[in-house]
């Protein structure tokens, strides 16, 4: 027996089934709180041009550079000014 694939498959044009649309992309701003599944709470240190990186600041000097899709970050809100 094979193993479970984590990946999605892709979409032959020729077939019957509706390609899977896929969710739009998230957007994070520079100061912003997020949390990370895995690292914890951080702020936003920098957003790449095109937006598809982040670069994440967690305290201590620890930054993070994450890649889209952000789907183990969560954003938690504006910096308080």
């Amino acid at each position: 027996m094979l193993p479970y694939r984590a990946t999605t498959r892709r979409h032959l044009s020729t077939s019957p089934f509706k390609a899977q649309v896929s969710d739009s992309l998230k957007s994070y701003e520079v100061g912003e709180r997020v949390s990370h599944d895995r690292e914890g709470l951080g702020r936003v240190h920098a957003v790449e041009a095109d937006g598809t990186t982040v670069i994440i600041d967690f305290g201590a000097g620890r930054l993070l550079r994450v890649a889209a899709p952000f789907s183990k970050l969560h954003s938690l809100g504006q910096a308080d000014a």
